[in-house]
């Protein structure tokens, strides 16, 4: 008697990737690169880091005998910052990225990006995270709003879909069946904002609205 075992739980990972400013005019092809190597951009910003953003962004190599160049480097122009996503995304775009310094990439990993668009030690064209503590704080830095935990998906998606979206969805979907609207989807959209179990309730009793002043008369 065979034992079918539950396929293994896999979670899409992110990363912190960056165009870095000497090449930012390669950011068409670079992506295009990103994209068929099975990555997805999950966000994507250009900006212009003044020296003291890049002092906080790179404080982990501060005191090193290559920091202030490295700083100068990194604030010389706009670079493009992007989240990436893929299983394994931090190892797999490391590997995509090659040694940090492109003349050794040249060397030993010539189909490597740092080995295709860098010059040197120092401007070694792109960036990639380290590790998940440095793809979170990084992440963070650059995207300060963004969520950075793995996106669940297979039963961890199934336990939660089931959990806070079904309940309601199904009622929904009931309803639909009932009414039989002539734009199901406009219909539905509607349903589920008037019936979101997560819409804030308001007493409005407690609710003091503030009379308008009349501006002062002019005495005569």
């Amino acid at each position: 008697m065979e034992i079918s075992m539950p396929p293994p739980q896999i979670y899409v990972e992110k990363t912190l990737a960056i165009i870095k400013p000497d090449i930012v005019d390669k950011e068409e092809e670079i992506q295009d690169i990103i994209l068929r190597s099975g990555f997805t951009i999950v966000q994507r910003r250009k900006l212009h880091l003044s020296p003291e953003h890049c002092s906080n962004f790179y404080v982990e190599q501060y005191g090193k005998m290559f920091f202030p160049n490295l700083t100068a480097y990194m604030s010389s122009g706009p670079l493009v910052a992007m989240i990436l996503a893929r299983h394994k995304a931090i190892a797999y775009w490391k590997e995509l990225l090659g040694p940090s310094n492109s003349l050794v990439a040249k060397e030993t990993h010539p189909d490597s990006l740092r080995a295709i668009y860098g010059t040197d030690d120092l401007r070694n064209a792109l960036h990639g995270s380290n590790d998940f503590t440095a793809a979170e704080r990084e992440i963070r830095f650059m995207f300060p709003k963004v969520i950075v935990e793995p996106i669940p998906i297979g039963q961890a998606a199934k336990d939660y879909l089931n959990l806070y979206v079904t309940p309601t969805l199904l009622k929904g979907l009931t309803e639909l069946c009932k009414q039989k609207p002539r734009d199901p989807f406009i219909w539905l959209a509607d349903w589920l904002l008037q019936n979101n179990p997560n819409k804030p309730k308001f007493d409005y009793h407690h609710i003091i609205a503030e009379e308008p002043q009349n501006p002062p008369k002019n005495k005569s």
